[in-house]
């Protein structure tokens, strides 16, 4: 742990003997955050640290955003939380937003995370359809929680038991990495879903429920679903009596340059979740759907009644949040800032061979590391050495490391990032990549 105060070196030590690793096997940043403000984090010596994960891909407005502290300095004084069957106007006010953003989707069901969000959304699903089988992607990441476990392929399944019955997976179409090519060996993402879900339909006992789907699949290497996916996916969902639950806990609330990324496709889901971004970073979820879906649901008794449904605290933050979006257009900013940031990613993979592939969308974009361009072997171990480096040099990167694949960075900066910022961490990403590859 070179680097590191003799303060910090001793918490990271009481942490050791102390904290549950919950990484895998993955450890703990050698880094003891002391604050953080806008796109950078500081440790006690006043280290500053470029974040370019936003927090947990969280933190949209940046830390401690003015507009945030004000509303949660005010609100924890004044009403943070209620039984779960009092109504406060907060959440009325932030229900209402969320029920007039998403043409269709007028009835909001606010929670605290994203796996909390799939829960329900899945079981209300399971509820109104009648079915219990539940299909995802095998890159998927949902949550570490029952079903939303359940749904999760790229990590985590071995060791735990038998998931929820009636679990099953197709592969997400890769660009980079594709199963089935046309004949000029582009992505022929219509025969892989064809061929998806002609599996499904042999597996299936009658039981078919939701498939559950991330627009761009970030931890599972961000993948980004070609135009078109989507509405094809709606098209079986609907043959065969299935809801489709999108997951925007990522690519929601202009992270990608339109407020949610299925917009893009020109439809709408029977069921949305959004999560981290709504909250910025504070711990706020919620579930949209339809008039007709929500009256189904309450016909038939749905029970999702938890100790912090409706909070009007994080409802008041989920508020704040939204009227800055909208405010400071951080959705436009978004488009523009990564079409900037996506240039100089591709800039650096013209220089650096390790890079193989550029992809995402707005401020969430992902570079794949491999051994070389020609063969596109995975290089992990490459990956993780920039990360590291990058982190010594002031840069915090988050990689995803996935069989068959190359680690692949995530970068999803605060939608408030300055050029300046960008360009600094595109200097520090350079210099790292020259260091660990020479």
């Amino acid at each position: 742990m070179t680097g590191l105060s003799p303060t910090d070196r001793a918490d990271l030590d009481r942490a050791a003997r102390h904290l549950v690793r919950y990484m895998g096997a993955g450890e703990f940043v050698p880094f003891v955050a002391d604050r953080a403000a806008g796109a950078f984090v500081h440790d006690a010596s006043g280290r500053a640290v470029l974040d370019f994960t936003s927090g947990q891909m969280s933190a949209i407005l940046g830390h401690s955003h003015p507009a945030i502290v004000e509303v949660v300095t005010g609100m924890v004084g004044r009403l943070d939380h209620l039984f779960s069957g009092m109504l406060s106007r907060p959440v009325i006010d932030l229900g209402e937003a969320l029920g007039t953003l998403v043409p269709g989707l007028d009835r909001v069901l606010l929670l605290t995370t994203g796996a909390e969000a799939n829960e329900a959304a899945l079981r209300m699903a399971r509820l109104v359809t009648g079915g219990w089988e539940v299909v995802g992607f095998s890159q998927s990441w949902h949550g570490m929680t029952g079903a939303a476990a359940s749904a999760t392929y790229s990590a985590g399944r071995r060791g735990y038991g038998p998931p929820a019955v009636g679990s099953m997976a197709i592969p997400a179409p890769n660009a980079y990495r594709p199963r089935f090519t046309t004949a000029d060996g582009a992505l022929d993402w219509q025969r892989e879903l064809d061929d998806g879900f002609d599996l499904v339909d042999r597996q299936t006992s009658g039981g078919l429920a939701a498939f559950i789907a991330e627009p761009i699949l970030s931890s599972g290497g961000v993948i980004d679903l070609p135009e078109g996916y989507l509405h094809a996916l709606l098209e079986r969902c609907r043959e065969r009596g299935m809801l489709l639950v999108l997951d925007e806990a990522q690519t929601g609330v202009g992270r990608t340059g339109r407020m949610f990324a299925h917009e893009r496709d020109g439809m709408t889901p029977d069921v949305l979740t959004l999560s981290k971004t709504l909250g910025a970073g504070l711990p706020l979820a919620a579930v949209l759907t339809t008039t007709e879906i929500e009256q189904r649901a309450h016909e038939r008794g749905f029970l999702f009644y938890t100790t912090h449904v409706s909070d009007p605290l994080p409802a008041a933050v989920g508020l704040a949040v939204l009227e800055v979006v909208a405010r400071e257009r951080l959705a436009e900013r978004a488009a523009v800032a990564g079409d900037r940031l996506r240039r100089g990613l591709v800039e650096l993979q013209e220089r650096h061979e390790c890079i193989g592939d550029v992809r995402g969308r707005g401020l969430l974009l992902g570079v794949e590391i491999v051994a070389d361009r020609s063969s596109r072997t995975p290089a992990p171990e490459t990956g993780a050495a920039i990360s590291r480096r990058c982190f010594d040099l002031g840069l915090s990167m988050n990689i995803v490391q996935l069989p068959a694949m190359g680690g692949v960075f995530r970068i999803a900066p605060p939608l408030t990032v300055t050029d300046a910022e960008l360009d600094l961490g595109l200097e520090i990403l350079d210099r790292a990549i020259t260091d660990v590859t020479g």
